[in-house]
């Protein structure tokens, strides 16, 4: 498998909503699809260029995507992974902001800005928060991309700003789905409640019972 590839760009093409380059390594011509961010980024005429490369074997063709950050790939691997998100999909969310706003839109359930990529819409981007949200946690919560240590986002210590400890969180998130809530409303009533100064280290029933309260006066 192709992981990585260092080269020269020969060209730039695009076909249609997709668009890539024909990277020169020792001979050997690459065509790579990139986001449309990046693509826009590249600067004109040949130039040296590094990229970490996601390899897709499928019956009709092989097809490479090429990053030029190894989280950016890590994150486009962990989009294809979720049902219903394929290749374009997961280059359109990259593209369509940057990577530490896209990771803390997921972490967050920000339906609305997760829907403004092409193609996404309302339930794919709850499906996106869902199945992510404790993967994103886990892979980027330590280092980069640095939404995670942004406010509002969970953090390496497991906890989050404004917010319960992982643990609580969970435990709150679960019930209150189970109640019909969906993840953005939790999602700012845990936010919410946390801005009002609840102590992040009270457990689940504290945290459940005040964001109850909240969800209840926002629908009044």
């Amino acid at each position: 498998m192709i992981g990585w590839l260092q080269g020269t760009v020969a060209e730039q093409w695009q076909q249609g909503n997709r668009c890539g380059l024909l990277l020169c390594c020792q001979g050997v011509g690459y065509e790579v699809q990139l986001t449309r961010r990046q693509w826009d980024g590249l600067p004109q005429g040949g130039c040296s260029l590094v990229l970490y490369i996601h390899q897709s074997i499928r019956d009709d063709g092989w097809t490479l995507f090429g990053f030029v950050a190894r989280h950016e790939r890590d994150l486009f691997r962990l989009l294809v992974a979720v049902s219903g998100v394929g290749p374009q999909m997961a280059l359109a969310l990259l593209g369509a902001m940057p990577t530490e706003e896209l990771v803390r839109a997921i972490v967050q359930a920000d339906l609305r800005l997760l829907s403004t990529a092409p193609g996404v819409g309302k339930r794919t981007a709850e499906r996106l928060s869902v199945e992510l949200r404790s993967k994103l946690s886990e892979a980027f919560g330590a280092g980069s991309p640095a939404a995670l240590e942004a406010p509002d986002a969970p953090g390496a210590a497991g906890s989050s700003a404004n917010g319960p400890a992982q643990a609580t969180r969970d435990d709150v998130q679960i019930t209150l789905a189970a109640l019909g809530y969906e993840p953005l409303e939790i999602n700012r009533a845990l936010r919410a409640v946390g801005q009002q100064g609840l102590e992040p280290t009270l457990g689940a029933d504290a945290w459940l019972k005040e964001s109850l309260v909240w969800l209840a006066q926002q629908a009044a």
